[in-house]
């Protein structure tokens, strides 16, 4: 085989007859020896490298042509290269006998090899080819508390949080696996896990506490009056959790829980009356009445079983209310908000596209509308799972007439041809055939201190209401759809779908808007000193509430000056691969030679492979099955499965995720011990062949985090040809601008946080882009690309090109290379770097043919060119970089080869190996720093400037009520500069005995008002120097409908005479996180007689009862006893 080699290369040179022999300049390393590291038994070409065959007129071809040389530079001094030269000098022979010498060392040591000189492409300063600013402090937004660092998302899997609350010592938060608890006082504590015990993906985390394992938690609700906070699950059940839990206790339990719906809790809220709302799916919302409850709380953990039923069984079912004859005025959706509208004493309900409005007190229907502020008589046949059950015992004991039920028939076909002419209707008028309310979806819905209402739209919009649901106006800020709201004081933080928060005033002007994450921001939360916003990733930051504000750039230098302290650097190797495989398969000798040795110390290895599987049929169902999600192939999967048993996956390295586009595939191992700084894997493909639909030709790729710095890969097979080079580049062009990743089903670990339709369908919306017109491969911190990109050798013959391959004339050949000559201009992988190439052309060969001899010989004899490349950008702006947290990624390249002996396709498979130093932020540490600066008596100056409260006087102290009567309270701010905001609560409610002297006070829900009493309004804001009138009004309008057999309903027997509250006008500033409060004592007399037993129909019972499953016979049985404990049982067993 050796002799055939060295005569085909003797028959070359012959046809050079008519000029000198030229000099190898470059020699191919590879050749010099095998897969495991042995020398060939083939000599080496001596007619290449002897002094004597050298040209004298060498200088000739180095001044004629194109200075081959300019454009690359050494990584370091160290590689022993010479300074850019416009001529061939005497020291230019010493430079060249010593790359020739450097190449001929194949048996040294990696770690002794120099870094290869790299060329560098144009035009990477400007447009979305400029490198990503990074600094120790991010320069776009104000300085953060990590309370929780961004976790890698394969750390998650059952922990992913879903939603926090905020209490005025604690942050909770909801995950899928129950909910843990982070007390403020210990914000800026080193991370120790849960209770001590360190777990992945929370070591940097601020300690906390967890509760023991749940069902996922979808909702939390603050309960401060009870010190409680109430969680709705997926289970379907509502849990309570105290709030001072103590180290001990971890895992804590919870308290009193009961299985509140069939569906999950997707929503929770207390209304000013203290009861409990919760929402599911269907459109099903029920209450939860605080007497029940409050029955409930008071008994032992041993009598948990009947607490549990006593709430279960006082479910008030408000869509059974307003459903008549299967018709229900109410949206059939899921629930996605309920909020407690406290200064009118109402409760909103938002669905995807409808509002529904209640009063807190009566529980009755006041309006049902649309997004765009239309009443709505809705006629939504009642499909909720809750009422199933119901419809059933309809069926089977309430007797309808005919009429009656051929009217419901004709009523269910006209609503639902109406139902389908509307939703043809929608189509037609939507683009590409969605539906138009799609983009208007309410995502979000909060109430400001100034009464009004928002809502948030998966299109951005955010519209604003009054109290009475009417539309006052609605603006856009930002394209992303809205999340989440957090409304504080005079200002309303806004979460949006790509990470960014805005800050709004109260007629919503915009303020300020910064990318707090990564990723979308699915909550927000107000605690003492922050503002707190969780990320679909898990992560928790806090912003000052002083922020955005001169506390900013104090924090910002403080943190800067900190920074020596809180980096740390690191440093690893990545080994890249690509092979255009030709639709075959390796050999085991083969894969070890091209990846086995090579991976010995890399601690990533990316693999790109082309051709894996190619035919018209075949594209076609990949394209088929990219539309509906699917990917991969059964020979994409043998592929991966045996180079992973080369790379000894399983024990040295583990397989973190895939890609594959038709014949297109990309895999990535990483290895073991960089296991635990290593995750975020996701997945992209870019198709370019036929109308940019088929991946014939493509790209795919997948990034991933380490050391919290990202870096892409991308396998690209472009556009064929010797004369196709425009298409080509804006092959390439398109496949940069376009690569928007997720999280592919080829992925180890598909789990998803528990979050919004719209966060899950991120995939095209460029979520995480602080720039919302840049790609997401701009965005990376080293970014690289290997496949075959096809660019060929022009202006050269066949038989030239083989000339100067069997001579190793790679300096001349290099100079016909089109990559080299188009990124050269500047037209393609703008600003990226690719090693000097000394290896042969790996295109195009015959198969199972060694060596250079291998070279298409056929019928079209293709010129060799080298069109399997690998090329990256890293994080310098310029040549020369070192690594720092301003420029964190910097990586060189220390191998870049083909091997030759490879025989198995008609491209040689290539490899390059990249040192690579990452610089990068000590969370934990930097935590600390942060805790300190904050605390620091300058900081602490500003922060107290935030906590001043105007001054405010209250007309009285004291106030006494007799029945339907009506008192006013005056509220003043005597401050001449600041608002006032103001919120009435109850402290408590007593009973008034005998001797006049009231008994233990005990608050409802939330420190909502007893039934009998109507504050309006309970808050709102007082300019300077202004006052507000509050109705304080004694309210009780008992009927018939209140009543069941007599027996009082919606005031669950609640004696309403010599009773005794306690108001708190609680006071803040417009940015103020402390509260001045006064009270206000209200008592209510009333000689009147006790309410006397109504009858009531048997309609108006029904629909009274709603869902509940107590009959009317348990109101007899329990109202006709005399027991006084009865009459309590009766008071927390039945519906009203």
């Amino acid at each position: 085989m050796d002799e055939h080699i060295e005569d085909d290369e003797r028959d070359a040179l012959a046809a050079l007859s008519s000029s000198a022999a030229r000099r190898k300049t470059h020699s191919y390393s590879q050749q010099l020896r095998t897969g495991s590291g042995q020398k060939r038994q083939h000599q080496v070409r001596k007619h290449s490298l002897d002094e004597d065959r050298i040209p004298k007129n060498i200088e000739r071809y180095y001044n004629n042509h194109d200075s081959s040389d300019d454009d690359f530079y050494p990584h370091s001094a160290a590689a022993g290269f010479p300074p850019k030269s416009g001529s061939f000098s005497s020291g230019a022979g010493e430079y060249l006998s010593h790359r020739l010498d450097q190449n001929l060392c194949t048996d040294s040591p990696e770690e002794s090899r120099p870094s290869l000189a790299e060329f560098i492409g144009s035009g990477g300063g400007a447009g979305i080819f400029k490198v990503p600013v990074r600094a120790g402090v991010h320069p776009g937004r104000p300085p953060c508390l990590e309370l929780r660092p961004h976790p890698l998302r394969e750390t998650q899997v059952g922990k992913f949080l879903r939603t926090i609350a905020c209490t005025e010592t604690q942050l909770w938060a909801g995950q899928e696996g129950g909910v843990r608890v982070w007390n403020t006082a210990d914000a800026y504590e080193p991370g120790w896990g849960v209770g001590g015990r360190i777990r992945r993906g929370d070591e940097d985390a601020a300690p906390f506490l967890e509760s023991v394992n749940t069902s996922p938690t979808m909702c939390l609700m603050v309960d401060p009056a009870n010190r409680l906070v109430w969680s709705g699950h997926k289970d379907g059940k509502i849990r309570s959790w105290k709030m001072d839990q103590t180290l001990e206790d971890s895992p804590f339990k919870e308290g009193l829980s009961w299985q509140a719906h069939r569906g999950p809790v997707f929503c929770l809220t207390i209304s000013s009356y203290g009861d409990l709302w919760s929402g599911s799916e269907g459109g099903v919302i029920k209450i939860w009445p605080w007497e029940s409850m409050e029955k409930s709380l008071s008994l032992t953990q041993e009598e948990r079983h009947m607490a549990a039923l006593l709430v279960e069984r006082s479910f008030i079912d408000l869509r059974s209310q307003v459903t008549i004859n299967g018709v229900c005025n109410i949206s059939s959706s899921d629930v996605k908000c309920l909020v407690s509208d406290k200064v009118r004493a109402k409760v909103w309900c938002a669905a995807a596209v409808s509002f529904s409005l209640w009063d807190a007190r009566t529980r009755e229907l006041l309006k049902v509308f649309n997004i765009e502020g239309q009443i709505e008589n809705r006629v939504d046949v009642q499909s909720g799972t809750d009422q199933q059950v119901e419809d059933e015992m309809k069926v089977k004991f309430v007797s309808t007439s005919k009429k009656e039920k051929s009217g419901g028939f004709l009523q269910r076909s006209r609503n639902a041809i109406m139902g389908a002419a509307d939703a043809v209707r929608r189509v037609a008028k939507g683009a590409g055939g969605a539906f138009t309310e799609d983009n208007k979806r309410t995502e979000a819905l909060t109430i400001t201190s100034d009464g009004t209402i928002w809502s948030g739209c998966t299109n951005g919009f955010i519209v604003q209401w009054d109290g009475n649901g009417n539309r006052l106006q609605d603006f856009q800020h930002h394209p992303s759809g809205v999340q989440c709201f957090c409304s504080f004081g005079e200002r309303v933080y806004v979460g949006y779908l790509s990470g960014t928060v805005q800050v709004l005033d109260l007629d919503g002007n915009l303020l300020a808007g910064w990318v707090a994450h990564n990723s979308p921001v699915i909550k927000m939360a107000f605690g003492t000193d922050y503002v707190f916003s969780l990320a679909t990733h898990g992560g928790i930051r806090g912003w000052t509430i002083a922020s955005p504000g001169p506390i900013d750039g104090m924090l910002r230098s403080e943190l800067a000056a900190k920074e020596p302290v809180c980096t740390r650097r690191d440093n690893f190797k990545i080994l890249i691969g690509t092979w255009n495989v030709g639709q075959g398969r390796a050999s085991p000798e083969g894969l070890k030679a091209w990846l086995g040795s090579a991976a010995t110390d890399a601690g990533i290895v990316v693999v790109g492979l082309q051709e894996v599987e190619m035919g018209a049929g075949f594209l076609a169902m990949s394209a088929a099955k990219e539309t509906v999600g699917l990917e991969g192939s059964s020979i994409g999967q043998w592929w991966q499965d045996t180079i992973g048993k080369s790379l000894d996956e399983g024990t040295t390295f583990e397989r973190m995720g895939s890609r594959q586009l038709a014949g297109l595939l990309i895999a990535i191992w990483v290895r073991k011990n960089l296991r635990t700084h290593a995750g975020d894997i996701d997945a992209s493909a870019v198709p370019c062949g036929f109308g940019r639909a088929i991946g014939n030709k493509g790209g795919v790729g997948l990034r991933l985090r380490i050391y919290d710095r990202i870096m892409c890969f991308v396998n690209c097979h472009l556009a064929a040809h010797l004369e196709a080079v425009n298409r080509r580049n804006a092959d390439f062009d398109h496949i940069y601008r376009n690569m928007v990743f997720s999280r592919s089903s080829n992925l180890l670990n598909n789990a998803a946080a528990g979050v919004t339709t719209a966060v899950q369908n991120i995939r095209g919306s460029n979520a995480g882009n602080g720039d919302e017109g840049k790609p997401e491969l701009s965005e990376a911190d080293m970014v690289v690309f290997l496949g075959d990109f096809n660019y060929r050798l022009h202006s050269i013959s066949y038989d030239e090109a083989r000339d100067f391959v069997s001579q190793r004339c790679f300096d001349w050949l290099r100079e016909k290379d089109q990559l080299r000559a188009e990124m050269k201009a500047g037209k393609v992988f703008q600003g990226m770097r690719e090693a000097l190439i000394r290896f042969p052309p790996t295109y195009k060969f015959e198969r199972h043919q060694p060596g250079l001899a291998g070279y298409d010989s056929g019928e079209k004899k293709r010129i060799p060119a080298w069109c399997d490349r690998i090329l990256y950008r890293d994080n310098r702006a310029s040549v020369t970089g070192e690594c720092s947290l301003e420029c964190p990624v910097v990586a060189s390249i220390l191998q870049y080869e083909a091997c030759m002996e490879v025989t198995d396709s008609d491209h040689k498979p290539v490899r390059c190996k990249f040192s690579v130093d990452i610089a990068h932020v000590d969370r934990s540490v930097r935590r600390q720093e942060f805790g300190e600066i904050f605390r620091s008596e300058k900081i602490r100056t500003v922060v107290e400037e935030y906590r001043r409260v105007p001054e405010t006087i209250v007309s009285s102290n004291s106030i006494s009520l007799q029945n339907q009567e009506t008192a006013v309270l005056k509220i003043s701010n005597k401050c001449v500069k600041d608002n006032a905001v103001f919120q009435i609560i109850c402290e408590g409610l007593s009973a008034v005995k005998e001797e006049g002297q009231g008994s233990e006070q005990r608050p409802r829900g939330s420190y909502g008002f007893p039934r009998w009493l109507e504050v309006t309004p309970a808050a709102g804001i007082i300019k300077p120097d202004q006052f507000e009138e509050v109705s304080v009004r004694h309210e009780e309008h008992q009927t018939q409908d209140d009543s069941a057999d007599g027996i009082p309903q919606n005031w669950w027997s609640e004696d309403t005479r010599d009773k005794e509250v306690v108001l708190m006008v609680n006071i803040r500033g417009s940015r103020s996180n402390q509260t001045k409060t006064h009270r206000v004592s209200v008592r209510h007399t009333s000689t009147a007689p006790r309410p006397t037993r109504i009858d009531s129909k048997s309609k108006s019972s029904k629909k009274i009862h709603g869902g509940s499953s107590i009959n009317r016979s348990d109101f007899r049985q329990l109202s006709s006893s005399s027991s006084s404990d009865a009459h309590d049982d009766h008071r927390y067993l039945h519906s009203p």
